[in-house]
């Protein structure tokens, strides 16, 4: 069982705004509820692409995603969205400086965000809403974990189908390899990615 290794792994946490003065102050806050002993170190990716944070979002698992709303070339909800997709365990998070509830309703709704904080945050709230948030994905690795290892004991898993999740929930795509029909496997081109 792999649950020691899951609960001890440093959580990842996913940064999205196009303006890079507030990534620094988020990642500022988040240092600051590390400090404060809200949670354990994580290790935060920021990005002012949401395409860019979709690709490697491809390549590692989040245990949270915070983004903003609105972004040049694709909106948060847009963006949060597309992450579901990637990485359905990840929670999710929009902030937005401006009252746009017909998108803050689809983001909602297609996103399934779990909350919505505006700019300019309350720095309390934030580190509430992310400490409610990591928890909420560690309950969820939890559950499915213990899920996992009961059909595995019922036989309706193979021991090798728990290891491909478990690492799929570690590097996404990690599992999934294209072959060519001489049998050879296939990379993507150095920085192509399909969207």
């Amino acid at each position: 069982m792999h649950t020691l290794l899951t609960a001890t792994a440093p959580l990842h946490v996913l940064l999205v705004d196009d303006e890079p003065a507030i990534l620094q102050a988020l990642v500022r806050t988040l240092r600051r509820g590390t400090a404060d002993g809200l949670w354990q170190p994580l290790r935060t990716e920021v990005f002012t692409d949401p395409q860019a944070a979709l690709a490697r979002a491809k390549e590692q698992a989040f245990a949270l995603a915070i983004s903003d709303f609105r972004m040049p070339g694709m909106n948060g909800a847009q963006f949060l969205t597309a992450l579901r997709e990637c990485q359905p365990d990840c929670q999710r998070v929009i902030l937005s400086a401006h009252a746009d509830f017909e998108g803050l309703t689809h983001a909602i709704n297609a996103a399934r965000i779990a909350q919505f904080l505006s700019k300019p945050w309350n720095e309390p709230e934030l580190l509430a809403v992310v400490h409610e948030q990591l928890e909420e994905h560690r309950r969820n690795v939890e559950t499915t974990l213990l899920a996992e290892q009961q059909r595995l004991a019922r036989g309706e898993l193979s021991p090798q189908e728990v290891e491909c999740r478990r690492l799929e929930r570690m590097e996404p795509g990690i599992t999934r390899v294209q072959w060519s029909s001489d049998g050879a496997y296939v990379l993507d081109p150095v920085g192509a990615t399909a969207f």
